[in-house]
């Protein structure tokens, strides 16, 4: 190991406001990816109380939307949503 290469890291060395938690999901670095197994599962929960259906196909960021926007209808949570919590 060549201790002169400088150590990769992650995070920052100054805080971020809010810990980045209200980021917009279309700017997740892996929003574009499939969603998770996880929002899967919640979606599908969240959809059927709802009485909709919606395409199994979608993207993290996608899914996430759908979460918290379904979230709200149903009163499941207060606030801005949780979608976001799921493999950001």
């Amino acid at each position: 190991m060549d201790n002169n290469k400088e150590q990769e890291t992650l995070g920052s060395p100054t805080p971020e406001p809010d810990a980045g938690l209200d980021r917009d999901p279309e700017d997740w670095v892996t929003g574009d990816e499939p969603m998770t197994a996880a929002q899967r599962s919640y979606l599908d929960t969240l959809a059927r109380e709802a009485g909709e259906e919606l395409p199994a196909d979608l993207s993290k960021a996608e899914a996430s939307k759908h979460i918290d926007r379904l979230q709200q209808r149903s009163g499941r949570v207060s606030g801005n949503g949780s979608g976001a919590t799921a493999d950001s």
